[in-house]
């Protein structure tokens, strides 16, 4: 066997294989003569079957086996000695064009893991939100949830936001209808934004019973393709205006929130501490996306391509599961582009490669204890955390989830040490969504 190595690109290799075929020769004739002592064939007694014709019915199958076997050991052999750090799977591509050749050629081409030097960390700036949860919080939270559960009683006047619309309409463009752009008993909350602004700010101020007709232009950005940017004439009745009634924070509002008994102590105690839990979260989740991008822009890479494609491919199967899991049988799915994925890919892969590198730097692989915390962090969240807990740890592909997250955290925690941070106070709404 010999190999002669080619530098393609940076991290593009090729690397041409040529195999003896008196090599190959002797151990096809090898595998049929231990084939012959196996073999079960009509007519002949166990073992007793000819060299030759077990050559005839399986020596092509051997031979594609043992060429297989032969070039997969040459390159491993290969890529160990040049120490190669192989991404993805190589590209094996026959290189003899006559069968009767004195050796089999063959390329091999992949690529390799790019060297990486993460940047200096001591001058980025990270901003981290800060917040204390007090009663202004419990009681902000209080009052979403109380319009959460608010009961709609019709009303013998105009529209106005918070009010729930029921209405009929049909919508035109140049004189045709369009997909979704007629209803009938369509209800919204006005104000939610549920529907286009433009559309409600002609709803408000309209009583039950009342029609009207009016334009509208959909925005450039519509998630609609064949609307944006487009005006449409729209025929609205509006058939029943509903406002909302609060539920009093009392004992039975107490109990829909889960505490048994009602006390309304209880309840600030527990949605209080559950600010605390999300609150933390949120903050852990903007924290780590300033990291995340801070890593990337400092440190120069250069990703394989391969390692890409094999993300996208993932990507895509997620994407086909999840339609499944909604319903959409496999031959009325549609296809998915592979340019869906490819940005979000390459982000993937290069901080997976960026964060194996400053991992593997300074130590920071997960260890069991923090595993463990985590789990049973998130297992408060359950009635009964002590058997969440144990059924986690009952499937490995689970404790691998928590394991990447310790390990981000850990990574996290450590550019929090080196970088300059900066602590700022988050207003709770804009914190929560609720802005």
């Amino acid at each position: 066997m010999a190999a002669t190595l080619e530098n393609i690109s940076q991290l593009e290799r090729r690397l041409n294989i040529t195999l003896p075929a008196v090599q190959i020769d002797d151990e096809v004739q090898s595998r049929l003569k231990r084939l012959a002592r196996s073999v079960k064939m009509h007519g002949f007694r166990p073992g007793k079957v000819p060299l030759k014709v077990i050559a005839q019915q399986y020596e092509d199958q051997v031979r594609r086996e043992v060429l297989g076997d032969a070039l997969q050991k040459s390159f491993g052999d290969a890529i160990r000695e040049q120490n190669f750090k192989v991404a993805g799977y190589p590209r094996f591509e026959p290189r003899t064009a006559a069968e009767s050749a004195p050796q089999f050629e063959f390329s091999a081409t992949f690529e390799i893991y790019p060297e990486i030097a993460v940047g200096d960390l001591s001058t980025t700036a990270i901003t981290r939100p800060t917040i204390d949860i007090g009663e202004a919080e419990v009681d902000r939270t209080l009052e979403i949830m109380r319009k959460q559960r608010a009961a709609f009683e019709p009303v013998a006047r105009a529209a106005a936001l918070g009010d729930k619309a029921t209405l009929d309409f049909a919508g035109r463009i140049d004189g045709h209808e369009f997909d979704g752009g007629k209803g009938e008993n369509f209800s919204a909350i006005l104000g939610e934004g549920r529907l286009l602004k433009d559309f409600e700010s002609h709803v408000v101020g309209m009583a039950a019973g009342e029609a009207r007709t009016f334009e509208i232009r959909f925005p450039e950005d519509y998630h609609g393709k064949e609307m944006a940017g487009k005006t449409a004439t729209f025929d609205v009745k509006l058939k029943q205006i509903a406002e909302p009634k609060l539920p009093p924070i009392d004992a039975e509002f107490a109990k829909s929130l889960g505490v048994a008994d009602g006390n309304l102590d209880t309840m600030r105690r527990e949605v209080r501490e559950n600010l605390e839990r999300e609150t933390k979260r949120r903050i852990s989740g903007r924290l780590k996306d300033q990291i995340m991008q801070a890593l990337i822009d400092m440190t120069r890479i250069e990703v394989p391509k391969s390692l890409v494609e094999l993300e996208i491919e993932r990507m895509t199967a997620a994407a086909r599961r999840d339609l499944e899991a909604r319903g959409v049988k496999p031959g009325a799915m549609p296809p998915i582009p592979r340019e869906a994925f490819e940005q979000q890919a390459q982000r993937r892969v290069t901080l997976g490669l960026i964060l194996g590198e400053v991992v593997k730097t300074h130590g920071l692989q997960a260890k069991p204890e923090q595993v463990r915390a985590m789990v049973e962090e998130q297992a408060q969240t359950y009635e009964q955390p002590e058997q969440w807990v144990k059924w986690f740890y009952q499937a490995p592909e689970r404790l691998r989830e928590v394991e990447s997250l310790v390990l981000e955290d850990n990574v996290v925690a450590w550019v929090l040490a080196t970088a300059k941070v900066e602590d700022k106070p988050i207003v709770f709404d804009e914190l929560m969504g609720n802005a």
